[in-house]
């Protein structure tokens, strides 16, 4: 089996205003991703999604141009089951044999941002096609998977102090959630509005829901400690991302500051960044998105740092159907793997870019056994919401 083609298309999806929340990332009045296709000989296609950006909407152009024009003539031709390799031919570029003969990497300038994730919607969809070709879900060809089914935690969570516990109750309401996350940081325009919200929401929800905290990356240190220090007695399952990943060594002084468990790693890129954290002991839980830290074959590499520093595995699930679909295939085969993210915001890229779709009934949601990502593209969807 060869590839024959590489294709990315940015998909742009407007949401009706009605259904519009505003966070420190601004209104979300759209949900973009770009779609990739890795055409095959053989008659399959398999498919992926890389990001731009972390939240919901981004301009794409740059990283769809960045898949066709850069990454994917680096691929015609070659088999597409050998993911590993093609994965490093993707990191190291020129250099790709000097990293496959002598064992370690030699990368190009690209080593983050738009060629990583590029990489990333790359990797899933030769993953995708390894499954449709031996008729297995992904999950299966990296291990098994550990559980039938997993407990999900419903994300939203942007009203303020007076809104917030009828926002959660709803959320948790649609799914049978026992635990919700909501978001803190500058986007409540005070610590103390931040702290105020916490606090009404576990009045309001009673002791027994986990209510998980997420900052953006948005606190100074300081301010993250003294917030820890105020919602103690709060007992939050978890603080994600509360400095920006560029100062890892804050954010290990901020979790050697409490008790709550730290969560971070939707903004990092590849393995290397998440040894770092484990070296500084800066989380307590790995977040990686699939779509933006290396795809499949990266997360694996993840995990396995994860679970050797004894560091739990819930990766950032806050995409299209692809990049959920990937996310759980790894989590549901990792061994620290715990909790599923599932998205209350506005998503049609989850809910409709996908025939199928991901229900959680009870809190829990079913791990699918369907071949590949086990997503099937509604064509029509990705038409009509292709920027030109």
């Amino acid at each position: 089996m060869k590839i024959t083609k590489v294709r990315a298309d940015w998909l742009h999806v407007p949401i009706p205003e009605e259904r519009q929340h505003r966070s420190d990332f601004g209104v979300t009045r759209a949900f973009d991703s770009t779609l990739v296709r890795v055409e095959t000989d053989a008659g399959i296609t398999g498919f992926g999604e890389a990001k731009a950006a972390v939240g919901s909407a981004g301009n794409n152009l740059a990283l769809a141009a960045c898949v066709e024009r850069e990454l994917g003539p680096l691929l015609v031709g070659e088999d597409p089951r050998d993911i590993s390799r093609l994965w490093d031919v993707m990191y190291n570029g020129s250099r790709a044999h000097y990293a496959i003969a002598r064992g370690h990497v030699f990368p190009v300038l690209g080593r983050r941002g738009l060629t990583v994730s590029g990489i990333s919607g790359i990797d899933m969809a030769l993953w995708d096609i390894l499954g449709k070709e031996l008729g297995r879900p992904v999950w299966q060809l990296i291990g098994g998977r550990r559980h039938a089914a997993m407990p999900a935690y419903a994300s939203g969570g942007w009203a303020p102090t007076a809104g917030i516990v009828a926002e959660l109750q709803g959320f948790l309401d649609r799914g049978g959630f026992r635990a919700v996350k909501m978001r803190v940081g500058s986007g409540d325009g005070t610590l103390a509005h931040s702290i105020e919200r916490v606090k009404a929401a576990r009045e309001g929800l009673g002791p027994d829901i986990d209510i998980l905290c997420d900052a953006h990356g948005t606190f100074a240190v300081a301010e993250a400690k003294r917030f820890c220090r105020a919602v103690a007695d709060c007992h939050i399952g978890w603080l994600e991302e509360p400095v920006t990943a560029d100062d890892k060594a804050g954010q290990a002084e901020v979790r050697a500051s409490t008790d709550i468990p730290i969560a971070s790693g939707e903004s990092e890129f590849t393995r290397f960044a998440f040894r770092d954290l484990a070296l500084l002991r800066a989380a307590d839980i790995f977040q990686p998105d699939l779509s933006i830290a290396g795809g499949v074959t990266e997360a694996i590499r993840i995990e396995a740092l994860a679970a050797a520093h004894q560091i739990r595995f819930a990766p950032h699930l806050w995409g299209g159907a692809c990049t959920f679909a990937a996310g759980l295939h790894v989590l549901a085969a990792a061994t620290s793997g715990f909790i599923v993210e599932y998205s209350l915001g506005a998503n049609p890229m989850l809910h409709e870019l996908a025939v199928e779709d991901f229900t959680v009934v009870d809190g829990m949601l079913e791990i699918p056994d369907r071949p590949g990502l086990g997503v099937t593209i509604d064509e029509a969807f990705a038409a009509r919401y292709r920027a030109e």
